[in-house]
């Protein structure tokens, strides 16, 4: 049985919390904002809505294909697409709102505000992710699983990790620059 190389979700919840240097990447992080939100756009929000359609036919394709069999993901594609459109609708809002907020110098004391429901979000999408992760058995496809399935489950962890680094960027880099400004402390 092929395993997904990743912690479980506690510690995934983990390492959205701890910088990308201390999971073993060396990721250096730009100090002007609009540099870091240009990252974030063209490095995760471009790469969710590319690859999460792709992950939710290989779902649907994996479930049709193998309904019969035991471990077959029931339901993943559902939930990928659930997650597609939560995620969507979170980063037309981060692009928007609070993106322009944050260009514009975020000096707005209401900023606090879409910052605080971004965090939210982020608190649903780890839940999302734990879900998945459970329904698709961690992401260890069965001995003999076709190429489609490794594929989804290969591109699913690949998901959980970008999604997770891009939480990081946002709740421990981002986001603080300008909770700090308002005097608030970052969760």
């Amino acid at each position: 049985m092929r395993s997904w190389q990743g912690a479980g979700f506690e510690m995934g919840r983990k390492r959205a919390m701890t910088s990308p240097r201390d999971r073993g990447r060396s990721t250096s992080v730009p100090d002007d904002t609009g540099v870091l939100i240009d990252h974030i756009l063209t490095r995760f929000h471009e790469a969710h809505r590319r690859e999460l359609p792709e992950l939710v036919r290989l779902a649907a394709k994996v479930e049709a294909v193998h309904s019969d069999h035991p471990e077959v993901p029931r339901r993943l594609a559902v939930m990928l697409e659930a997650l597609r459109l939560d995620l969507e609708e979170h980063m037309q809002k981060e692009e928007a709102i609070l993106f322009p907020l944050m260009r514009q110098g975020g000096g707005h004391p209401m900023i606090v505000h879409p910052i605080a429901q971004m965090r939210r979000d982020h608190e649903a999408h780890c839940e999302h992710l734990r879900r998945l992760k459970e329904i698709a058995n961690d992401f260890r496809w069965p001995d003999g699983a076709c190429r489609s399935w490794q594929a989804l489950y290969a591109g699913a962890s690949k998901f959980v990790d970008d999604l997770m680094e891009h939480t990081h960027l946002e709740n421990r880099v981002l986001f603080p620059r300008f909770e700090d400004r308002q005097g608030l402390d970052a969760p």
